[in-house]
């Protein structure tokens, strides 16, 4: 049975129009009470008259350090392609670009639940966010990207299988006779990250490759981290390059290209994600692609299990090597860095 304003009433020992103002944002209760009543409700399972109406189906995107706003960027597809099937179902989606100061003011299930947000996506985000540290209570049904909360069933996850990505990244450059393997990583504290570093570990393991500690690096998921990174990966023999963004693999192409190094003929560049620059770059950059469009489609058709009471916890896409030519059989092993 559905939960009622006078249940939740009777569990606070209040009326029910103190329950009515609480839930409604009047101003004649104190902020600690209202806060009370509405984390109660979440608590409770309660959903607001305007998250049952049809027109009023509400779901909130939540987007943190990345860009969206242009077909170049990352975000771009997975916003389009989440309202693109949104829609088909009649709900109305909402974009919020966020910071953390954002959510240390507003209490993640609070936010949805007075706002009338019946779910929610959330992209970007880092492991340390105050949102991502509530989510492990949360009841509200939500999906990540790139991130994963244990043993809740209200919050989900999408994402492209980073270990199949980056294995194929290794496989194709050892198979062109590269044993210098650098491996260019993005941000710390980050679970994306970790995953992608832990798949180049277990890959070059699996083929029998060893790993020299001076050819693993973490940076920055942009272009200018190449500069602070690429001079020490070349003099330590790299004779290939795997990046775990294309950004980072244009930074990497252009600093190499600043030191008279060739790529590919004196080293081989892999980005990851097969953003609409990649191809256009010289040279035509080999990437693994994630296809974003359908990870916009994943996050909907998850958060739609979700709010129809489906506990789903992974959805896990395929990743795709896209051979181009910044790729090349090993000739040389001499760099100038």
């Amino acid at each position: 049975m559905a939960t009622t304003i006078k249940d939740i009433a009777n569990r606070l020992g209040v009326s029910i129009s103190t329950v009515s103002k609480g839930l409604n944002g009047a101003s004649d209760i104190s902020e600690d009470l209202r806060q009370f009543v509405l984390d109660t409700a979440i608590e409770m399972g309660y959903q607001t008259k305007k998250m049952k109406k049809e027109e009023n189906k509400k779901l909130a995107l939540f987007i943190e350090n990345m860009n969206y706003d242009t077909p170049e960027s990352f975000g771009y597809d997975l916003v389009l392609g989440f309202r693109q099937v949104a829609l088909r179902d009649h709900w109305d989606v909402t974009l919020y670009p966020i910071t953390p100061e954002f959510q240390s003011r507003n209490k993640y299930d609070s936010y949805l639940l007075k706002n009338g947000y019946s779910g929610a996506f959330l992209i970007g985000f880092a492991l340390q966010d105050p949102w991502m540290l509530q989510l492990a209570s949360c009841k509200v049904p939500t999906v990540l990207l790139d991130n994963f909360i244990e043993r809740n069933h209200y919050v989900g996850s999408v994402e492209t299988d980073n270990a199949e990505g980056i294995d194929l990244a290794v496989e194709h450059l050892i198979r062109l006779g590269h044993r210098k393997i650098a491996f260019f990583n993005g941000s710390p504290h980050s679970m994306i990250t970790t995953k992608r570093y832990d798949a180049f570990i277990t890959s070059m393991e699996s083929h029998h490759i060893p790993i020299n500690p001076d050819l693993v690096t973490f940076g920055h998921y942009v272009k200018d981290s190449a500069k602070y990174h690429v001079p020490k990966l070349l003099s330590s023999g790299a004779t290939a390059i795997v990046c775990c963004s294309d950004s980072i693999a244009e930074g990497v192409i252009e600093e190499c290209t600043k030191r008279g190094v060739r790529v590919p003929q004196d080293v081989s560049v892999i980005g990851f994600d097969d953003l609409p620059f990649a191809a256009s770059l010289t040279p035509p950059l080999t990437t693994v692609r994630q296809d974003r469009l359908d990870l916009g489609k994943g996050a909907y058709h998850v958060l739609s299990n979700l709010i129809n009471h489906v506990s789903i916890s992974r959805t896990v896409l395929r990743a795709q090597l896209i051979e181009r030519k910044s790729t090349a059989p090993l000739e040389t092993e001499a760099h100038t860095a």
